[in-house]
């Protein structure tokens, strides 16, 4: 779960962490309140949307003046604000956040993750803040200090000391950004965070240490003991499956593919994704349905998975272990039926009950393409996919033409004058009626001539 930068730094404060004063706005008029309460000479309108590089897309605006709080608050409210993270797409704005002006002399990064590999918070640090962690890993890994923390004894201050004087902070205020370093890490602990972020970081012209932005994204797993900050999501931010499927008790993360994945397992789901790009597919989602899955969860994940219009196939793959395969496969079919499933299907099974499973996915008497194995599944969605591609679509049956109504023949009746009657009798003559020889014709005329 993700929260907005102001919620951030309301829980930054909570435990030590040094902010700018800010007010969080929905409307300009808001926002001019907010500059007046705030006061001073300068301030920040900052969009607020879950995603990062909002300054390079025009959602961070300085303002020295109360009229440009107001421009500058009309123009970022309701844009689609688009940056690295949010993709093309963009993403709406719908709150501000107005904070005083900050006198910056420098600018550092600090983030906090898990490190899976020494199962330790990792303390990430580094003298280029303001700028993409990752170009700086990419270009400059030197510049990037990292602090292993010993979840028995937290952050010490001579870790904190260490990594502060490494990215440049001076001695004179070395204890002020120790004890912000041990805050930040403290709130990443107490909250359940997976990652608590910080860029940049900044020393002021007064000497302090100050926060000047704040990223957190929650640990969903451990939301049900931190009610308070489960109250501060916000929908508006998630994408709206995703919202319906965890009503279901679904883990659903939208993709940019065409194949829809249904999977038991996170592990699974991801060695299945793995396996549609190997074949040349690409998925749509990561589906992970649980080891409790029923009948009533399956047509939900299938409901979920179609309402993506991407999605031109689905595939499911189930390990039978705690969950069955003839469970699953009722639910399968039940799913097929109530949806009225019009995309290809393929349905990989192993394990418990295997062959009662299949045996129902066979006696539906729908068309599910069956695999016996997880490179198998993978061919078969992806051929299933170009199959129906290179299906002609059926002609549209085109009304018969009416046929042409004959031209009415001339029988030379008209008298018309001049050289027009005359052309006239001369298509008469060598024009013979219907059914009539032309030979027989010409004689009768000779025989009328003679006296």
């Amino acid at each position: 779960m993700k929260i907005h930068e102001y919620q951030g730094k309301e829980l930054f404060r909570k435990y030590g962490v040094a902010t700018p004063r800010g007010v969080p706005c929905f409307t300009a008029d808001e926002a001019v309140a907010a500059a007046k309460k705030l006061g001073g000479k300068v301030w920040v309108v900052k969009a607020q949307i879950h995603a990062g590089g909002r300054g390079k897309g025009g959602g961070v605006k300085v303002a020295k003046t109360l009229d440009e709080v107001r421009a500058h608050a009309r123009r970022i409210l309701g844009m689609q604000l688009v940056t690295h993270q949010t993709g093309p797409q963009g993403q709406k704005v719908r709150r501000l956040l107005v904070e005083e002006g900050a006198d910056i002399a420098k600018e550092l990064y600090v983030g906090l993750v898990v490190d899976r590999g020494t199962q330790r918070v990792a303390l990430m640090a580094s003298s280029e803040g303001g700028m993409d962690i990752e170009e700086v890993a990419a270009k400059t890994p030197e510049k990037i200090h990292k602090v292993f923390v010993d979840p028995a004894a937290g952050l010490t201050d001579s870790e904190a000391r260490g990594v502060a004087r490494r990215i440049g902070i001076p001695d004179a205020v070395l204890g002020q950004a120790s004890e912000l370093l041990r805050a930040l890490y403290r709130c990443f602990w107490e909250v359940d965070a997976s990652l608590v972020e910080v860029n940049p970081l900044i020393l002021t012209g007064d000497g302090r240490v100050v926060a000047l932005d704040s990223k957190i994204n929650l640990d969903d797993n451990a939301l049900f003991r931190h009610e308070d900050i489960v109250a501060l999501r916000d929908l508006d931010e998630e994408d709206p499956l995703e919202i319906e499927a965890s009503k279901h008790g679904l883990s659903y993360i939208s993709l940019d593919g065409n194949i829809g994945c249904m999977v038991n397992g996170a592990g699974l789901a991801m060695a299945t994704m793995d396996t549609i790009k190997l074949y040349g597919g690409s998925p749509a989602n990561f589906l992970d349905v649980g080891g409790g899955a029923t009948a009533e969860k399956v047509t939900a994940a299938f409901k979920i998975m179609l309402s993506n219009p991407k999605v031109k196939a689905i595939l499911v793959n189930i390990f039978g272990g705690i969950m069955k395969c003839d469970t699953i496969a009722t639910g399968v079919v039940a799913a097929a039926r109530e949806v009225k499933l019009s995309v290809p299907l393929v349905v990989r099974m192993k394990g418990t009950n295997e062959d009662i499973g299949k045996q129902i996915l066979k006696d539906s008497g729908l068309p599910i393409i069956s695999a016996d194995n997880m490179a198998q599944a993978g061919q078969r969605i992806v051929a299933a996919i170009k199959a129906k591609k290179a299906k002609p679509k059926p002609k549209s049956k085109s009304k018969p033409k009416p046929e042409p109504k004959p031209k009415p023949e001339a029988r030379g009746r008209s008298k018309p004058k001049g050289k027009s009657r005359a052309r006239s009798q001369s298509r008469t003559r060598t024009a013979p009626r219907a059914g009539a020889k032309p030979q027989a014709a010409r004689k009768k005329r000779a025989k009328r001539k003679k006296p």
